[in-house]
């Protein structure tokens, strides 16, 4: 790991730029020379911090919000400050030399001729990364919330991209869901947490909320659906989803899971702007009574 002696560039850096929070530590960035704030992060390991560095973490921005500089300032800047918490951090260590004795050990010459014994090789299934392992579709949670100038929506290039709040900073503080964006906004809006306009023009305006569960039958051992209009007038208005998606007339809207991963039906927001349809408890959560066995 380079230190002080090496960073060279990266100092100057770190003196006109990153000091600015690292000095005294805003919004918990880790502060320049204290051991105690870089112990966590050291622990992962270098090539997590330079990706850190590089791409943002938390309420830091890719490069620090400076996107002019180069990857090998960022790199030279947090290996600079790196070394300023480790050991010998002013150059990198080298390993010592033993001066050889007089007489050589028999002992260890013998243990130095032994070929070491190598480690069983790991065995892994071939599968685990075909095309046909298990949820191959589904992003583990690790790559969800991506920050803005990595989702693939904002342009990276754009300078006001970089200023940005990253998603995962602003879902920390809300209740988790297994799912889509690791939120669950059921809850959110239940806990007071979050208070979304259900206007756009009228902040004042209160959502007309809709008290009614419809329950759809379905075949087989598969639980019935169960869907609520509180939840969801508790966002919407009425018009986003009658007459054009469903028809509010019993038994006049056909829906099956291959329309819905079509986009249509309830599919028009799930899987888009709702959370998918990968927990099928979600909705099909009214449990069927248990036939006596004969």
């Amino acid at each position: 790991m380079a230190g002080i002696a090496v960073a060279g560039d990266g100092q100057k850096v770190v003196e006109t730029m990153c000091a600015a929070c690292h000095k005294q530590g805003v919004l918990q960035a880790p502060r320049l020379g204290n051991s105690v704030d870089w112990r966590p992060r050291l622990a992962k390991g270098e090539k997590t911090l330079l990706d850190h560095a590089l791409h943002g973490f938390n309420a830091m921005p890719p490069k620090g919000g400076n996107p002019a500089l180069s990857d090998q300032q960022v790199v030279d800047a947090a290996r600079y400050m790196i070394g300023l918490v480790t050991p010998g951090g002013a150059a990198p260590a080298r390993p010592a030399v033993a001066k050889a004795s007089a007489k050589p050990n028999k002992r260890v010459a013998e243990v130095v001729r032994k070929p070491a014994r190598k480690a069983p090789a790991r065995k892994t299934r071939k599968h685990r990364r075909s095309a046909n392992r298990f949820n191959r579709l589904l992003r583990p949670a690790s790559k969800r919330n991506p920050p803005p100038t990595r989702d693939g929506i904002h342009d990276p290039s754009n300078d006001g991209t970089h200023v940005l709040q990253h998603p995962k900073e602003a879902f920390g503080v809300l209740p988790r869901a297994n799912s889509g964006n690791r939120v669950d906004w059921v809850k959110a809006l239940e806990k007071g947490a979050i208070d979304p306009r259900y206007d756009r023009l009228d902040p004042d305006k209160k959502p007309v909320v809709m008290n009614l569960n419809i329950v759809r039958e379905v075949k087989g051992s598969m639980p019935d659906v169960v869907y609520p209009h509180k939840q969801h007038t508790e966002w919407l208005d009425c018009s986003n989803c009658h007459p054009a998606i469903f028809i509010p007339k019993k038994g006049a809207n056909s829906i099956s899971m291959a329309a819905i991963l079509l986009g249509e039906k309830c599919g028009v927001c799930h899987g888009k702007v709702a959370f998918p349809v990968a927990e099928c408890r979600k909705c099909h959560s009214k449990r069927k009574p248990r036939k006596a066995r004969k």
